[in-house]
């Protein structure tokens, strides 16, 4: 324990330092606080000339970063600030020119829709597209269909990831369950999914099964409605 004042003004834990008074200790700085038990918390912090050669450390670095952004230390978070949010307005404009492209190449998809027991029926995948999109292209393409099934596909080769959806016109919800037929696709790579009579989402992780398992997609629906 270390006694601060004559008076036992306030007795703390010495953390390991020891000293005679605490003017010894000079400048002290919390890098780091983290819950170790319950009520129990651990803080790391580094004092005197560890604690100075820090902040020299986080001043040249305040600069290498202004000089980078053509700025002053202390307009530093002014510009930062005026960055994120010209990065939010850009990817705001990403996702926009990416739901027209989608639509666009959702037009030149009815094109690949094949005709199954005097159904329309879609299924492919789909390049350029996140997963969030998927359900907008969906929706177009039911649309322009009127009446039909679709199946969506996208692959993500490098976070090994495949997202699905699939969507039934209303007319055909009574045959046919968007959650079935999506399920059906996404066992064959390796995932599950579910949702409404009309509209199904999936995930899977087997990328390279993907093609395989949207050509499935007619005779399963051809058995449905046979």
């Amino acid at each position: 324990m270390l006694t601060i004042g004559a008076d036992d003004f306030s007795i703390e834990l010495c953390g390991g330092t020891h000293v005679a008074r605490s003017g010894d200790i000079g400048c002290f700085h919390i890098v780091a606080e983290q819950g170790i038990a319950a009520g129990v918390r651990r803080i790391e912090a580094i004092t005197g000339e560890g604690a100075l050669a820090y902040f020299r450390e986080q001043e040249t670095r305040l600069a290498r970063i202004g000089e980078r952004l053509k700025a002053k230390p202390e307009q530093v978070e002014e510009r930062v600030e005026s960055l994120v949010e010209r990065n939010r307005s850009l990817e705001k404009e990403l996702e926009r020119l990416k739901a027209k492209l989608a639509s666009a190449a959702g037009s030149d998809m009815l094109s690949q829709a094949r005709e199954v027991a005097g159904v329309r029926v879609l299924a492919t995948q789909l390049e350029g597209v996140s997963a969030k999109e998927l359900r907008g292209v969906l929706d177009q393409l039911k649309n322009k269909l009127g009446s039909g099934i679709v199946v969506l596909g996208v692959a993500d080769q490098e976070a090994g990831r495949v997202s699905l959806i699939a969507g039934v016109t209303d007319d055909l919800t009574g045959k046919v369950k968007a959650g079935e037929l999506v399920n059906h696709v996404a066992s064959q790579v390796g995932g599950k999914g579910g949702g409404r009579p009309d509209m199904a989402q999936a995930g899977g992780s087997d990328v390279v099964a993907l093609p395989g398992a949207l050509e499935s997609v007619p005779g399963w629906v051809e058995a449905r409605l046979s």
